[in-house]
Parts: structure tokens; C-alpha cells; sequence
């Protein structure tokens, strides 16, 4: 009798500890089902928040519909993790039929004009770093092929360069016209050295650059005319101390 208890404590010893096993496996494989749909989720907002950037920015439709698959992609993964949510469903299939429904054509950027508000012209280059960095995510898990992501890239670099230095020319343009001859200086300078660093040159890089190297020019001509005549209202105070300090003295 003694032994039968014995025994039967140490089955249940046992069987607890199997339990306790099982829910710890349990508990850490839901937990690791939780982080990966978080992860999946956190992909998908992101992306959509770029996705609205876009709207108000001169992105080629191929470089959309890679967003829009990048969302899929997403919730596919996470519809495979917790395949009993309910609302993953119908975003699932209205994520691929946008991906399904974009162009895929690659036409170049066209023109677009920099907003008036520094706060959107900071959005508009945290946008485009973003987008380089998704991009480039895409390509390092297979999701497009070499070539479209050079294409890509590069426009998006373009344009990239293109928002900084709209931005130098309009602040150096506005500092001009404060008469800050030194900030709009340094502006313009912070410009061309952009310019100059593109290896390959478009239209764009060769137009901008020219304009930028006449202001600067414009400027260095107005520091030496102000500088000219500086020197020469010295010079005038000088020679009018002179004729003070020599002058016969008047007599009384």
C-alpha cells in the first residue's frame, strides 16, 4: 500500500512536470505567434504611412505597386501565424488586388513643386529616406530583382537631391533678398557641393548648377563692391581727420 502511494506521487511528480513542460512550450510558441503578427502589423503601418507620402510626391506607379505587395506579403505572413483572425481577411484580399491593379510601368519623375512649409519639406525627405530603406528590404528578401531596384533607387536618389537642393536655393534665395550676403553665400555653396558629387549629371544637376555658381558669383561681386566701399569711406574718414588735425586754426 505504502509503495502504491509512493509510486503514485511520483507519477503525478512527473505528469505535472510534463504539464508545466507543455504549457511553458505552449506559452512561448503563442508568445512568438503574437510578436511575429505584431511585427507583420508594425510592416504594415509603415508601409501605408508611405504609401500616403506618396500621394503628394512624384513615385513611379512600379514603385507603389511594390508597396502594395510588401503589405500583402505582410499579411499573408500573419494570416499563416493566426489563421483564426477575422480581420485580416478581407484586408488580405483588398491589398491584392491593389498590388494586382497598379502599373507596373517605370516612367521617369516628372516635375513637382517643393512645398511653402518646412514641417511638409522635412516629411517629404523623411518619406523618400524611407522609401529607399523599404526598397531596399525588398530587394534583400527577393521580393524584386536586381534591376528594378537600381531603377528605383535611383529615382528616388534624384529626387532626393533634388528636394535638398530646392531647399539650399530657396533659403539662399530668401536670404538674398534679406541682404544676408554671407548666409545665402553658404547656402549656395551647400548646394553646388551637392550638385557637383552626382557622377552621371541630367539636365536637371546641369541647369541647377549654373544657377547656383551665377548667384554665388552675384554674390562674391556684391562683397567686393561693398568692401570697395568700405575702404574708400575709410580712407574719405581718414583724410577728413587728417585736414581736421592739420587745418590752420581760426583766429578769434
Amino acid at each position: 500500500m505504502f509503495t502504491t502511494i509512493i509510486i503514485l506521487i511520483v507519477v503525478l511528480v512527473i505528469a505535472a512536470i510534463f504539464i508545466n513542460a507543455f504549457q511553458q512550450h505552449r506559452s512561448k510558441i503563442e508568445a512568438e505567434k503574437r510578436a511575429e503578427v505584431a511585427k507583420q502589423r508594425s510592416i504594415i503601418d509603415e508601409t501605408e504611412n508611405v504609401l500616403m507620402a506618396c500621394g503628394h510626391m512624384p513615385v513611379t506607379p512600379r514603385l507603389i505597386k511594390i508597396l502594395h505587395r510588401r503589405i500583402y506579403n505582410a499579411l499573408l505572413i500573419a494570416k499563416e501565424v493566426s489563421p483564426k483572425s477575422t480581420d485580416l481577411k478581407q484586408r488580405m484580399e483588398d491589398a491584392k488586388q491593389l498590388a494586382e491593379s497598379a502599373d507596373d510601368s517605370p516612367p521617369p519623375i516628372i516635375e513637382f513643386s517643393l512645398p511653402d512649409n518646412d514641417k511638409l519639406i522635412i516629411q517629404y525627405i523623411q518619406a523618400v529616406k524611407k522609401l529607399r530603406v523599404l526598397l531596399r528590404s525588398e530587394h534583400s528578401k527577393g521580393k524584386i530583382d536586381t534591376k528594378t531596384y537600381v531603377e528605383e533607387d535611383k529615382m528616388l536618389e534624384r529626387l532626393q537631391l533634388r528636394i535638398n537642393v530646392e531647399t539650399l536655393i530657396r533659403r539662399g534665395r530668401s536670404a538674398l533678398q534679406a541682404g544676408m550676403l554671407g548666409s545665402a553665400r553658404q547656402y549656395f555653396e551647400k548646394a553646388s557641393t551637392a550638385l557637383e558629387s552626382q557622377s552621371q549629371p541630367d539636365e536637371y544637376v546641369k541647369a541647377r548648377l549654373l544657377n547656383v555658381q551665377e548667384w554665388l558669383e552675384a554674390i562674391q561681386d556684391n562683397l567686393k563692391n561693398a568692401n570697395a566701399e568700405d575702404r574708400a569711406r575709410k580712407r574719405a574718414l581718414e583724410r577728413d581727420e587728417l585736414d581736421e588735425l592739420f587745418a590752420p586754426k581760426k583766429k578769434w
